[in-house]
């Protein structure tokens, strides 16, 4: 009813001047052209009366297609079967009137647009169609340069919102590719971190192993050699103690026996090297189950077996599995080898049983079963912890997210741990529920044949913490 040249030309060359720098061509973030509308020059005349539905088709007839219909439920039979880009409606028509077409254009067909044409040019008439949804309201009798200005006016404005949609939804969609290049970045990132920590962790206990190799090896193979030589000093003494002495020298040496316990050193020498055979039997083993468990000298992708490799690791656990607070319990099926990274594969056992043990307040089980299904080997953890909430149990396996107190986890453990399943083209995931524990069920080809690809920066390279497991 206002100039309608000024307000709508404006907000033409501001959503032009919004649009034009999206359909840069870029490429991660170019947008697609949206396609031809083909409904964009099909108008509805709608309006009980002969005369003025033949007059406004010859006048838009030349520029448009134009259809025509008598009564709202005739207009709606029309939108049921085509798409219109623009309907002009009379309000007073006989049956439903043109408020009541316009309010279901607007629920049903939202792209089309709506001018309402009427005899009746009350403001609050006026307002309360604006209101609901149409484009421009003129009344009756109106000249039709300004019909025609009116209509170009509502199509530009149904095609510049149709063209804001559709560019909407692409960076929309774009946005969700970038989220979740992100996730993956982040979490290349966390195996980045904790590949070049535990190279350097790795090295320490190398260095560690080597050094206590060697002590270990001469303290157990010394205590045989003392072992066998005490034998032989216990035969001679048992000879001497059959000859006889005078009785001056035998009481003498009867006292010396009595004051330096004599009767109870031969024992107590035999209780002392077996304790030491024992101590240096005990570090051999941490060393061995070292060189089992971090395979420092074996980073090829190999057949292992899953059940000596998740052994390996709960024996190094022992601050948690040995104290009697929890109780482990195993369910070990018939399982072949598998092909993997076994040092990598430790890992994971680390991660897990490590965060099962932590979520155990005072006394609990955890479980460690397995079985074979679908040439897969899986193997399943759970115990009977504290549990997770629903809303962070979707969001366990992104890079820093802990379910730990702060201060006590970085997150990282079970990225890490989704890494190394990808890399080995298996599968992780979690159940549980809070104050019902947690179950993680782990599934590897058996007979992967090919190892992953992997970068100088992934996870190939990466030795294993004991302490370093966070959830």
């Amino acid at each position: 009813m206002a100039n309608l040249s000024g307000p709508y030309s404006f907000a033409k060359k501001q959503m032009s001047s919004i649009l034009q720098p999206l359909a840069i061509d870029d490429n991660h973030l170019s947008l697609s052209a949206p396609p031809v509308d083909q409904s964009a020059q099909r108008i509805l005349i709608v309006d009980d009366e002969q005369v003025i539905r033949t007059m406004f088709t010859a006048f838009l007839g030349e520029n448009y297609t134009c259809e025509t219909a008598a009564s709202c439920d005739e207009a709606l039979a029309h939108l049921a079967t085509n798409t219109y880009a623009l309907v002009m409606s009379d309000i007073q028509m006989p049956g439903r009137n043109g408020v009541e077409l316009l309010r279901e254009i607007r629920s049903r067909y939202p792209d089309t647009a709506v001018i309402m044409v009427s005899v009746v040019d009350r403001p609050q008439r006026i307002r309360d169609a604006l209101q609901i949804g149409a484009i421009d309201y003129l009344t009756k009798p109106c000249e039709l340069e300004v019909l025609g200005f009116s209509v170009e006016r509502a199509l530009e404005r149904r095609e510049l919102m149709l063209t804001a949609r559709k560019y909407r939804a692409d960076l929309e969609r774009q946005n969700l590719e970038l989220a979740t290049q992100k996730v993956q970045l982040e979490r290349l990132q966390a195996q980045i971190i904790h590949s070049e920590k535990m190279a350097g962790l790795g090295q320490l206990a190398a260095g560690v192993a080597h050094e206590l190799n060697n002590p270990a090896g001469f303290i157990y193979g010394n205590m045989d050699l003392i072992r066998g030589y005490l034998g032989r000093l216990e035969l001679v003494l048992s000879i001497y103690e059959r000859v006889s002495l005078p009785a001056a020298e035998a009481a003498e040496l009867a006292l010396t026996k009595e004051n330096i316990g004599y009767d109870g050193l031969l024992p107590d020498l035999r209780s002392m090297i077996a304790d030491c055979v024992e101590g240096a039997e005990r570090i051999r083993d941490v060393v061995q189950n070292l060189r089992l468990f971090s395979r420092l000298d074996e980073a090829e992708f190999k057949r292992i077996d899953l059940h000596e490799s998740i052994d390996s690791t709960i024996r190094l656990l022992s601050r948690y599995y040995g104290g009697g607070r929890i109780h482990l319990v195993r369910e070990y099926g018939d399982l072949p080898s598998v092909n993997c990274f076994a040092g990598q594969l430790n890992q994971l056992w680390t991660n897990l049983l490590v965060n099962a043990a932590q979520a155990i307040n005072d006394r609990g089980e955890v479980r460690i079963s397995s079985r074979v299904e679908d040439g897969l080997a899986v193997i399943t953890i759970s115990d009977t912890g504290c549990g997770i909430e629903s809303d962070q149990l979707s969001k366990i396996f992104d890079p820093f997210v802990t379910t730990k107190p702060v201060g006590e986890g970085t997150g990282l453990g079970l990225s890490i741990s989704y890494g190394i399943i990808q890399k080995h083209g298996g599968t992780i995931r979690a159940e549980s529920a809070p104050g019902a524990g947690t179950r993680f069920i782990v599934s590897i080809p058996i007979n992967s044949s090919i190892p992953f690809q992997a970068s100088h920066n992934d996870m190939s390279n990466v030795q294993t913490s004991l302490e370093d497991t966070d959830d």
